[in-house]
């Protein structure tokens, strides 16, 4: 869906921090947001947006409007501290172009996202094997997986590694803001208290769920950890304003959360609905053009992720047997068929 950019807007939570919120367009027609910190300690910016096309500029260009509009006696070289929410290319690629043009910051991020910006090529490696072994385990055809592996890559190629200076873990204090792991939709992500208000990354949005992959890719994703972590979050009090990296200001952050559960049960159901129609056996290629037929592109390598994310749940907790373990023994990384137990 096109979204509209939008001007910088200015938050103030109950802690007296400034908070802006600088709209870029981090794919086409995506929009993503980064968030300038003033009186959170020394100036901080958290996430950077991709670095694709003119993603760095339209950020360096909200930092520049935050004095001119709006009276802050603030230039971007102010910014001391640049604090990476999580370990997708949407909030970090750009942190190069970045640190190119405020000059240096110290850069921190959650230790199980940390060798994404460290070592980004070894990542980058390892994680398009991972992904080549789970699409060949979920039946997609042989001829498919090239242009599959190939939309993988094509956004990562502009990064480059990073040095990072700190982390930031569950339960962390830092010039009054809180921080907690919530991982599920990537491993490290975090989601930062300040006052009364909560940056909640891609964590928490306002109108959809975020994708999730399955754990046998990269680990602490899933559908389990992302049910946790809403738990988690679903305990803390005192949040008035929830600003995701994507989307709209939340307003009852508990109200959403259970919305997101809801829609998280409703996707389990779906795949047990959709065994529970079959005749025979599915693979999790063949569960995601049932469950998804209207995804093409780079959006059905998605909904293959999003897909076996929830088999893996399902699977994991004894709801879902394979079915065909004779293949399994015969052949490595043989396509897997699952049933209902």
């Amino acid at each position: 869906m096109t979204q509209t950019q939008s001007a910088v807007q200015h938050f103030e939570s109950s802690s007296g921090v400034r908070i802006y919120r600088i709209p870029m367009e981090v794919f086409p027609g995506f929009i993503g947001y980064a968030y300038l910190l003033l009186g959170a300690g020394v100036p901080t910016l958290v996430d950077v947006g991709s670095g694709y096309q003119a993603s760095t500029e339209q950020l360096l260009d909200g930092l520049a409007s935050i004095s001119s509009e709006h009276g802050e006696a603030f230039t971007p070289s102010d910014i001391d501290r640049v604090i990476i929410s999580h370990g997708h290319v949407d909030h970090f690629g750009g942190l190069g172009n970045v640190m190119d043009a405020i000059g240096s910051a110290a850069i921190g991020i959650h230790p199980l996202d940390r060798r994404i910006l460290t070592n980004y090529e070894e990542r980058v490696l390892i994680a398009t094997k991972n992904l080549t072994i789970y699409l060949q385990q979920a039946g997609v055809p042989q001829e498919t997986l090239p242009d599959l592996l190939q939309m993988y890559g094509f956004s990562k190629m502009h990064v480059r590694s990073m040095p990072i200076d700190f982390t930031l873990e569950d339960g962390d204090e830092l010039d009054g803001m809180r921080i907690y792991h919530v991982p599920g939709h990537c491993s490290g992500q975090i989601a930062i208290q300040i006052g009364d208000v909560l940056l909640s990354a891609d964590h928490i949005l306002s109108r959809t769920a975020p994708h999730l992959a399955p754990e046998s890719i990269t680990h602490y994703t899933g559908v389990g950890h992302y049910l946790e972590a809403l738990d988690k979050m679903q305990q803390v009090d005192g949040i008035r304003l929830v600003l995701g990296g994507h989307e709209d200001p939340i307003t009852d952050m508990h109200k959403r959360i259970g919305e997101l559960i809801e829609r998280i049960h409703q996707k389990k159901q779906r795949v047990v609905e959709i065994l529970q129609n079959s005749e025979a056996s599915l693979s999790i290629f063949q569960i995601t053009q049932l469950m998804y037929p209207e995804k093409y592109g780079f959006n059905h390598l998605l909904a293959l992720q999003q897909a076996g994310a929830f088999v893996e749940y399902l699977y994991d907790r004894g709801y879902l047997c394979i079915a065909n373990l004779d293949d399994v023994k015969q052949s490595d990384n043989s396509a897997l068929y699952y049933s209902l137990i």
